[in-house]
Order: structure tokens, then C-alpha cells, then sequence
């Protein structure tokens, strides 16, 4: 089972608590710790996946379950649909990249951690946003959010970077929510309530 690189120093924890428990005959001791460390890997773990092929796709940018598809009002004016998808502490919590495309825009801001299957935590909670542009000038962009339990965002990349679609840029630890915005136009294909797996299940099409 492939574990994302920041899970490695947690998983140690309990691990080397496992470990000196056995050497002093706790065995009770060592097999809840040993349990703990399976679950602790677990949250991070990290499958392979398999993109699918098409010109304009928007893919899942985690695993998780469709809890909200609305128009919203952009910063900027305007008005975009945005998709939500609230990942519980059993799926996958690696981010993947929605679209082939460059990252124009990274934007931190820091916020509440209530829960993340609640409306008004895409304004309310702490995030973190990319905006990223395909080769045809399409922006798309993709928020990660902290919830009850995730208190930590990881992002691995940077503006001026370029990602595949599904490519892997982050992660969120324990309990999180993941928000896409699709650009004018774009066709959604998914529906709320359904459960999708990060850059495979595809969320909608540019046309």
C-alpha cells in the first residue's frame, strides 16, 4: 500500500509506541497501537489511479460524496457553479488535479473549522485555492478545506507549475471537503449525493 510522504512521521507514532510496548510484554498494549497504526496508515494511503481521456473533462479532484452543486457569486463578479464533495475520514484524502492545465493562482486564507459537510464552509473555514489554466485559457479552479477534524492543508505546488489531469497536489488531513469551480459553459455530469473517486469519476465537460 503506497502511504503519501506526509503521513510517514504520524504513522511512526504509535508504530514505536506498537514496538516498545511488545519489547516490555505489553501485549494488550501492543496489539491496540498496532491497530492504531493500521488506521493511521490507512487515512494515508495513497492509490494509483487512471485518468480518463477527453478534450475539456473535469475530473474529481478527491474521493468523497457530491453533498452540494450551486451557483455561487465569484470575488471577481460573476457567477459560477460549484461542486462540493465532503471526504470523511475513511476515503482517500489525497488531492488530484481536476485538469491538465498551469497553476495561474494559489490562495490561502485562514477561517473556522466547522463542519465540512455544511453549506456555509466554503466561505466560513479555512482554505485553500487554486486556480488552474488548461491549454485553451480555461480556468478552473479547486478549493481545499479544513473541517472539524482537518486542521492541517498541504499543497505541493506553486504557481507557474503545470499538473496533469489527476495529477496529485495535495492532501488534507482527518475530515475535509473539496470544492470545484467549473468555468462559464462547462456541462456537469455528476449529481449530488453520488460518491466519485478523485481523478477518475468525471465531474462535468468544458465544451
Amino acid at each position: 500500500m503506497r502511504i503519501a510522504r506526509e503521513g510517514y512521521r504520524i504513522i511512526a507514532v504509535p508504530a514505536l509506541v506498537t514496538l516498545a510496548a511488545a519489547a516490555l510484554g505489553w501485549m494488550w498494549a501492543a496489539v491496540a497501537f498496532a491497530l492504531i497504526t493500521l488506521a493511521v496508515a490507512a487515512f494515508f494511503r495513497d492509490p494509483d489511479r487512471t485518468p480518463p481521456k477527453g478534450d475539456g473533462l473535469i475530473l474529481a479532484p478527491a474521493d468523497g460524496r457530491i453533498v452540494e452543486i450551486l451557483d455561487v457569486d465569484e470575488p471577481g463578479g460573476g457567477r459560477r457553479t460549484r461542486l462540493s464533495i465532503f471526504m470523511s475520514p475513511l476515503d482517500v484524502h489525497v488531492n488530484r488535479s481536476p485538469v491538465a492545465g498551469r497553476v495561474q493562482e494559489i490562495e490561502y486564507q485562514k477561517g473556522r473549522f466547522m463542519p465540512a459537510y455544511k453549506e456555509d464552509c466554503s466561505e466560513s473555514n479555512e482554505r485553500n485555492a487554486l486556480t488552474l489554466v488548461d491549454n485553451q485559457s480555461r480556468a478552473v479552479k479547486v478549493v481545499q478545506i479544513a473541517g472539524v477534524l482537518a486542521r492541517r492543508i498541504v499543497c505541493r505546488v506553486r504557481p507557474g507549475d503545470r499538473l496533469e489531469a489527476g495529477a496529485r497536489f495535495g492532501i488534507i488531513m482527518f475530515g475535509s471537503r473539496v470544492d470545484v469551480h467549473f468555468p462559464p459553459g462547462a456541462k456537469i455530469t455528476a449529481a449530488r449525493g453520488q460518491h466519485v473517486t478523485g481523478g477518475e469519476t468525471i465531474l462535468g465537460q468544458i465544451p
